[in-house]
């Protein structure tokens, strides 16, 4: 090898014969990359012939991951008020059994798989205490009061469920519906017959059909006796639950239902 010393190769920016500098390819490279930014946003596939329009197009958009799309029952526009009887209300459990049975906790575990079922449904549910603050002016698609009757021996006529509907709602064709839906549908599912010969003014002037909107349709159900129908409302509150359940669709879904005959005594 030589020992001549080799004259080292230039760089086109170290030849100011050409005009050419630093700053000013920096401006061009500037230049060229807002150019290219602009025509990106500005994007159209219009802009090139059909095919190389829709191959572009197709690079540029995010593609779905593939298998099939879930469908997801739709929910009315409201949501749907569950009050789950004498939860939160520390003073007042409820009717309380000599096994030392709680409605509160029968109620609770019967409104919590409603909750869930018509969530499943794709249904937007509020689950409400017994005194809720958000009772106050509460408007919604539906609310129900779900509750459990007495465990007390009172007699062989002590069985069955109960409904009554708001005397504060504004239309009573809608709350007739909501009681023909409820009857029939719980009654079908359940098994459980219609007791109409004890509903109270505790339930028909129940405290949450006050505190609602009047727009609200709102029902309380007296899902069973905790002496007589124990059985399905404690080892069984998933049926309970799909009678309820059952009952709220047939409203929210404006199904066809006919009103049970009221039982002669």
């Amino acid at each position: 090898m030589s020992n001549q010393s080799r004259t080292p190769l230039f760089h086109p920016l170290d030849r100011p014969e050409d005009g050419i500098n630093t700053a000013s390819i920096l401006q061009m490279t500037l230049s060229v990359a807002i150019l290219l930014a602009t025509l990106f946003v500005g994007f159209s596939p219009t802009m090139f012939s059909s095919n190389l329009g829709t191959l572009i197009s197709g690079w540029l958009t995010t593609q779905p991951a593939s298998g099939p799309v879930a469908q997801v029952t739709q929910g009315p526009g409201k949501p749907i008020g569950i009050v789950s009887g004498h939860w939160g209300n520390g003073d007042d459990p409820g009717a309380v059994c000599p096994d030392g049975t709680k409605e509160q906790v029968v109620n609770l575990a019967i409104a919590t798989l409603v909750r869930q079922k018509l969530e499943a449904r794709g249904y937007q549910v509020d689950m409400l205490e017994e005194f809720d603050s958000r009772l106050d002016g509460y408007n919604g698609e539906v609310l129900l009061a779900i509750h459990t009757d007495t465990c007390d021996v009172i007699n062989d006529q002590a069985t069955g469920f109960k409904v009554a509907t708001s005397t504060y709602s504004h239309d009573s064709n809608l709350a007739n519906r909501l009681t023909a839906c409820l009857d029939s549908r719980y009654a079908q599912v359940t098994g459980l017959k219609l007791n109409t010969g004890g509903i109270t003014e505790n339930m028909t002037d129940y405290h949450a059909f006050r505190a609602v909107d009047p727009a609200t349709t709102a029902a309380i159900i007296e899902t069973g006796f905790l002496h007589l129908d124990r059985d399905i409302l404690v080892n069984h509150p998933d049926v309970i639950a799909d009678g309820i359940v059952s009952g709220l669709v047939c409203f929210v879904a404006n199904e066809s239902v006919q009103a049970l005959p009221i039982p002669t005594p």
